[in-house]
């Protein structure tokens, strides 16, 4: 049997801030080709200037010369606008990861909200809503494909006598350990969820027959009365669940949880367990 799976989400980097941080290095590159071609241009202009202050006036080195020192100024001009666009890059990518990982707490916030509207805060299993919305997506597959499914109810026997001996924080251990257990042999198709206090309600998916229901039946008894360990004492616990079946004993989620809990009355009063509705 499978556990119940919860899902994760998380957000990458966008592809358009992976884009821009390229665009940036690469303009970089270019804005350092740009500076080194300026530093060229400057000493090929110093030692014309050199050269042109040894000789008698002459025109066309005087008009390269001075096409040269033009050059130069854009190229400069050039370096300072690829300095200023970098920097728009730059602050452009700071905000875009700022906003990245502000949507990124948000959805994780989101998320969290989501999961405490639907889990219980102690034993993180489906509260009621969930496990209410569960069942009733259940049942209409079950009407449209002619499934069979069960509903447990469960109650841990003589619950209030281990929080009155030993304290109600010892009692939520104890509905943490056993909601574990339920958990680990619950299968993929199937939930269980905490309805409140002591009890437990579980929902079968596809049930062939009444042998199956009763082994899994059995396999939760077996689970939940192995010791649990409570401030150095081992704790003996003990299930009574009732079953309902659709459709004999309901149509409806109401129907079903109300026949269950009236079988795992039973169940307490005869001390089997479990019975049927």
């Amino acid at each position: 049997m499978k556990k119940q799976r919860n899902s994760e989400s998380s957000i990458p980097p966008t592809n358009t801030t992976v884009s821009l941080s390229k665009v940036l290095n690469h303009s970089e590159t270019i804005k350092d080709t740009v500076a080194e071609c300026v530093e060229e241009l400057s000493s090929v202009n110093l030692v014309l200037n050199q050269e042109f202050a040894n000789q008698e006036t002459n025109i066309e080195l005087e008009n390269a010369l001075e096409k040269s020192d033009a050059v130069k100024d854009k190229v400069e001009d050039v370096a300072e606008q690829l300095t200023i666009v970098n920097e728009a890059l730059a602050d452009e990518i700071i905000e875009r990861e700022r906003l990245e990982h502000q949507l990124v707490s948000v959805m994780a916030q989101e998320e969290s909200a989501r999961h405490d509207a639907f889990h219980d805060p102690l034993t993180g299993l489906p509260n009621r809503v969930l496990f209410n919305d569960r069942l009733e997506h259940a049942l209409a597959q079950a009407k449209r494909y002619n499934w069979t499914l069960a509903v447990m109810f469960m109650d841990l026997n003589k619950f209030k006598e281990i929080n009155d001996i030993h304290g109600h924080s010892a009692g939520d251990v104890l509905l943490q350990t056993i909601s574990k257990r339920l958990l680990d042999i619950t299968r993929e198709d199937d939930t269980v969820s905490r309805h409140g206090g002591d009890e437990f309600l579980y929902l079968l998916m596809q049930i062939e027959n009444e042998i199956d229901i009763s082994l899994i039946a059995k396999k939760i008894i077996n689970s939940i009365e192995q010791p649990c360990s409570l401030e150095g004492h081992d704790i003996v616990i003990s299930p009574s669940i009732g079953i309902s079946i659709y459709p004999k004993d309901g149509d409806s989620s109401e129907a079903l949880i109300k026949s269950a809990d009236k079988a795992m009355y039973q169940a307490k009063q005869k001390k089997s367990g479990f019975a049927y509705a």
